[in-house]
């Protein structure tokens, strides 16, 4: 009887310890396949789309704040901060910015000039990920796309009162031959400010000089806006101070032009940008960073004839 109760009894001892051993092994299991996970989230899509309206939280992370894409590609991280080459700088996917490493379910990334940062992963979807910086309490919703299938045009449109800023002067370089003779005529300098929510001036003086030497003649704020039922067609209002208006329909001609079509004069002006602002790594306070914006919409039709 004695010898039966110690059999049971080692039995029991047995199966307690077995029990205890497997649930470590389940632990560890889950612990070490995170940062493989982690690894190959952020790199499965070629771009991840910062989209800074999405931001939650008061803080920032400055190169998250100033890019429009992020990209993770074998250790190294690149970035589209500007609009004027996007699409073809570095194949699309922009220039380097620093490198990166996965730990657990986090990424930390050694910015080039912005330093070392440790940013908690999350995917909300299977194209959406969170990236939340604790120190700051801040979270940045990245939506992945492909390269094949990412749609430049319409990061460009959507973000287009940044183009306007990427330039420091803005040239007239054509005025057609048909429109009414109209005040705007005169002037073949524009400059665009963000400051105020959006400031510009305007120039007469003679084209092709150095832009040192430009004397601004006019001043105001301007206003860019989206257009009902129409995503490929922006509008731009000039308001200067005591003066009035001008309206303009906005096109793109590409990277370095603009088309401003007045719609009371039925002119067409093109500008040229002068004195290209690329923002790579600077931290001087000087690069331009991104923030929550809408355009205003106007409920207005086409005029221009294409």
């Amino acid at each position: 009887m004695k010898n039966g109760k110690l059999l049971f009894g080692f039995l029991m001892i047995g199966l307690l310890a077995s029990s205890c051993y497997t649930e470590v092994i389940v632990e560890d299991d889950i612990f070490v396949d995170t940062p493989i996970n982690t690894a190959l989230v952020l790199e499965n899509y070629d771009l991840w789309y910062v989209d800074i309206n999405a931001t939650k939280g008061n803080g920032e992370v400055p190169f998250l704040q100033r890019a429009f894409t992020i990209s993770f590609d074998r250790g190294i991280v690149y970035a589209n901060n500007n609009l004027v080459g996007i699409g073809k700088t570095g194949n699309g996917l922009g220039i380097d910015v620093g490198a990166y490493a996965t730990l657990g379910g986090d990424v930390e990334i050694n910015h080039d000039v912005d330093g070392l940062w440790r940013l908690e992963v999350y995917r909300v979807n299977n194209n959406t990920l969170e990236l939340y910086d604790a120190r700051s309490n801040t979270s940045y919703i990245l939506r992945g796309f492909q390269r094949s299938t990412f749609d430049y045009d319409a990061v460009f449109y959507d973000n287009i009162h940044y183009f306007l800023q990427e330039y420091e002067v803005w040239e007239k370089t054509f005025t057609s031959e048909y429109g009414a003779i109209n005040e705007f005529d005169e002037e073949n300098y524009l400059q665009f400010f963000v400051d105020n929510g959006g400031y510009f001036r305007s120039s007469v003086d003679a084209q092709g000089i150095p832009l040192s030497t430009i004397q601004w003649d006019y001043e105001g704020d301007y206003v860019v806006y989206d257009v009902a039922n129409d995503t490929t067609l922006k509008t731009l209002t000039l308001d200067y101070d005591f003066l009035g208006n001008d309206y303009f329909e906005l096109y793109v001609i590409n990277d370095s032009t603009i088309e401003l079509y007045h719609v009371a004069s039925e002119t067409v002006y093109e500008f040229t940008g002068r004195g290209y602002m690329q923002y790579l790594k600077s931290n001087d306070g000087s690069g331009k960073k991104r923030s929550k914006t809408q355009n205003p919409t106007m409920n207005v039709t086409r005029q221009r004839n294409m």
